[in-house]
């Protein structure tokens, strides 16, 4: 294999981290660690059932796979929570924002993060991000959470298969966006839109805020339109990966399931 010494690396680790990493061919892969033979099993499992096993199966072959201490996993993944299996593999591939446009063609649906900075949020809205078919994630440079490892244990290994752009500053992508013909749509629980009286079949960006202090200010004035989530009960937001999940589940049904 290559010489990774002078390489970028990061542990991946999960069994559908590495998994998910395999199917999606995005990083190159220079080791894979068992630290339990239940872990191996079902990942040999998962691996035969899928259908791009064959290919799985491929990249399998030119990758050293070593027995390891799971004290040892713990140690290199920062993590008791490696189900036994981890992998060495070059950082996640982020996109750039024109190649993020470029593949939404006519009528892009994105996912815009403000300051969402809970590596278990992330993970979230990552999955459901993926699930409705999003077509790319944009999140600032600057007090957010990053596509980490931990990310994609907490996505069940979605990130690997999403599109997903850092930019220095979201309101001058959001700028950006909506002179391309995206229109914008902050989630705020003041928003005079319901949003499910909202239109969803546009070209959208729907901006989630963060976990304390929803949107900015600056962001919401960018914005097109606010819309909010209507609920019973004294407790009065929901967590920005449940309002994320339930706004993108309604775009993704207005857009044609």
């Amino acid at each position: 294999m290559s010489n990774t010494k002078s390489m970028k690396t990061e542990i991946l680790f999960g069994i559908h981290p590495v998994f998910e990493a395999l199917r999606a061919a995005r990083r190159n892969f220079f080791e894979i660690y068992i630290a339990k033979e239940n872990a191996l099993k079902r990942f040999e499992k998962m691996v035969a059932a899928d259908s791009e096993s064959y290919s799985i199966g491929q990249q399998l072959k030119q990758i050293s796979v070593k027995n390891i201490q799971a004290s040892e996993l713990k140690s290199m993944a920062a993590t008791e929570f490696h189900q036994g299996i981890g992998a060495k593999v070059s950082p996640y591939p982020l996109t750039d924002l024109s190649d993020i446009l470029g593949s939404a063609e006519s009528n892009p649906f994105l996912l815009l993060l403000d300051n969402v900075v809970d590596t278990h949020n992330l993970g979230a809205l990552v999955r459901t991000g993926l699930c409705v078919g999003t077509h790319g994630i944009i999140i600032p440079k600057d007090r957010s959470a990053l596509p980490t490892p931990a990310v994609s244990k907490a996505s069940a290994g979605a990130l690997e298969h999403v599109f997903l752009a850092r930019v220095t500053n979201l309101v001058n992508t959001i700028k950006e966006l909506r002179k391309k013909g995206v229109w914008i749509a902050g989630m705020d629980k003041s928003g005079d839109h319901s949003v499910f009286a909202s239109d969803l079949t546009c070209p959208i960006g729907i901006v989630i805020g963060g976990e304390e202090k929803g949107l900015r200010p600056l962001v919401k004035k960018h914005c097109d339109f606010l819309m909010s989530i209507p609920q019973k009960g004294p407790v009065n937001s929901l967590n920005a990966s449940v309002a994320g999940a339930v706004t993108m589940y309604e775009a993704f049904r207005q857009r044609g399931i």
